[in-house]
């Protein structure tokens, strides 16, 4: 945290200099120019990297934590263009104090087409990923200088991961990647599978996705030839399919993966914003837990509420506990509506966020899970809460009640109380 606070002083300290440096009677010409460059090295920022002129810092692994690595702290970073605009290397070195191990990647890429952003890219990867979770190959970057669910992770599997994609736009409304990859999977608690009579503790995932982004409701203008996005529109659909192979490159198992997540948000004229995310996945097939589904959950397996008090995740069930559900089908609706901000003062200006989320799932087969002890979510599960958000540096509080089918018997077991921490730059 003392790195990150730095880094933080040090960003701040950097904008203010930067923009403190322009005369006053500088021509107009210049000073747009230079408001620009603040803008852009602001999005960069933003968009997780600190730039400079040949490399791009990959801020994503300067500084985390969860429960199994503690503290995993590395460097990361992605050529500019300025390095070559047809060709690109990136990577990253982490290492967990706790579990005592390194992990890194190392990647790369070259450009096929320059009008369609056609890349070929190829990687090799050793590290962690959290079991049950889902990732979308045509996710715009996310990033956050705080990733609140990841602080209470403890369920994760090692992977060393070769692989090979195409990243194709479309159109400007739909991007697509396809990945082939193997995997050598290596899960860190006690787990094994059954399939075929036999019984695997470790395995090997020959697979290939397809993944689509269709933003059919964007803005874009055309710059230079390329699509720059001006206007984000909604809703946003993501669809993705997976599908693994026995016996190629010594895959363990067959099995089919459908994955689908749309967004909507809807701001009203009076300053408040109403947000919707539905999510889906279905699994068929020899699907290990590994790449079957939890629901996003995110409280701590501890007996009280005070010692539950950690931080609210951005789009997660914060009274359904880590390990308690997973799906082989799932379906989750998350529904929030932020009011518009209490105009206190210039500077306090918090935020109301009414919340309410359900998720309903199935598991066929669970006796070929062993070791493993959890629950389905067939009955469907329930909660509803509210955020009050920025009220000091960022900072608030949060507040949700699991109800419904999953309730339970102790009332304080059903509560979640948590802060928040937004921020944007």
């Amino acid at each position: 945290m003392k790195a990150f606070s730095a880094f933080i002083l040090f960003t701040c300290c950097l904008i203010n200099v930067h923009s403190q440096s322009v005369p006053v009677k500088q021509d107009s010409a210049l000073i747009k120019n230079d408001t620009i460059k603040q803008e852009q090295f602001l999005k960069q920022l933003g968009n997780g990297y600190f730039p400079t002129k040949f490399v791009n810092i990959d801020l994503r692994y300067l500084v985390k934590y969860n429960q199994y690595e503690g503290l995993r702290t590395g460097l990361g970073g992605i050529t500019t263009s300025s390095f070559s605009d047809k060709y690109r290397i990136n990577g990253y070195t982490v290492y967990g104090f706790k579990d005592h191990r390194f992990k890194y990647s190392i990647g790369g890429g070259f450009r096929v087409n320059k009008k369609t952003q056609t890349w070929i890219n190829l990687s090799y990867t050793d590290d962690l990923q959290e079991t049950g979770s889902s990732v979308f190959l045509t996710d715009k970057r996310f990033f956050s200088f705080f990733e609140p669910r990841l602080l209470n992770i403890d369920l994760f599997h090692k992977h060393i991961t070769k692989a090979i994609s195409l990243e194709h736009q479309v159109s400007p409304y739909l991007l697509s990647e396809t990945q082939f990859s193997t995997s050598k999977i290596d899960p860190t608690y006690d787990y094994s599978f059954v399939a075929d009579e036999k019984t695997f503790e470790t395995f090997d995932i020959s697979s290939i996705k397809l993944s689509l982004q269709w933003n059919p409701f964007n803005n874009f203008k055309i710059e230079n030839d390329n699509v720059i996005e001006t206007e984000i529109g909604y809703p946003e659909f993501t669809l993705q399919l997976t599908k693994s192979f026995k016996d190629l490159l010594d895959g363990d198992f067959n099995f089919f993966k459908f994955d689908f997540r749309t967004h909507y948000e809807y701001k009203f004229k009076t300053g408040s914003i109403f947000d919707a995310v539905l999510t889906s996945g279905i699994a068929t097939g020899q699907t290990p837990l590994t790449h079957l589904y939890h629901a996003y959950p995110n409280n701590i397996n501890k007996e009280t509420i005070l010692q539950r008090f950690s931080v609210a995740g951005i789009n997660s069930f914060e009274t359904m506990f880590f390990n308690e559900f997973f799906s082989d089908q799932f379906t989750t609706l998350q529904l929030k509506h932020s009011l518009q901000p209490f105009k206190i003062s210039e500077r306090f200006k918090p935020q109301l966020v009414l919340i309410s989320r359900f998720a309903i799932g199935s598991m066929q087969n669970m006796d070929r899970h062993q070791q493993m002890s959890f629950e389905t979510l067939d009955k469907g599960y329930s909660e509803a809460g509210f955020e009050i958000n920025k009220l000091l540096f960022g900072f608030g509080l949060s507040f949700a009640y699991r109800y419904g089918a999953y309730h339970l018997p102790e009332i304080g077991d059903n509560i979640a109380f948590k802060f928040t921490f937004n921020v944007s730059l």
